[in-house]
């Protein structure tokens, strides 16, 4: 028998949405890489965008175990010398874009490449409850049943 690999040609994309609100962020960051890869379906090719478009919604209503909160710092540089900015997570969730928190946690388990980059694109995440995709027909996935620990109050 002949190992399987998946052409682009073949490949039935899927749109899902899934409900942020309560949900633990690296859990979900993480569930959402896989769905991104393509690592949930049998045709998985390593070398294939065959992963699925992810739609976030109520990105700024997760949830942050322990004191992540007030301890864990984003860093970023300017290109200048001693150009190194750091922002807490607090700091961001009460700033203009919350999603980013979420973006930035898939973004890191995916793989740093071209086909990382691509399979990032096919990532949404919206603050709020609104989206403009529901010409797609997302079907909803509850993260938040697959296992209890997904879902915390905040």
């Amino acid at each position: 028998m002949k190992t399987f690999s998946a052409k682009a040609a073949d490949i039935e994309k899927k749109w899902v949405m899934i409900d942020a609100t309560g949900l633990v962020v690296g859990r979900l960051a993480s569930l959402v890489a896989m769905r991104l890869r393509g690592k949930h379906k049998p045709s998985y090719t390593p070398h294939v965008d065959d992963g699925d478009n992810v739609i976030i919604i109520n990105a700024a209503k997760i949830v942050l175990t322990g004191r992540k909160r007030e301890q864990k710092v984003y860093y970023h540089h300017t290109g200048y010398i001693g150009g190194i900015k750091e922002r807490s997570a607090k700091a961001i969730l009460a700033g203009r874009f919350p999603e980013r928190i979420v973006e930035k946690a898939v973004e890191r388990m995916l793989p740093r490449g071209p086909l990382g980059r691509v399979q990032l694109g096919n990532l949404r995440v919206y603050p709020g409850p609104d989206h403009p995709h529901e010409a797609q027909k997302p079907e909803a996935l509850d993260v938040g049943k697959m296992n209890r620990k997904n879902k915390r109050s905040a």
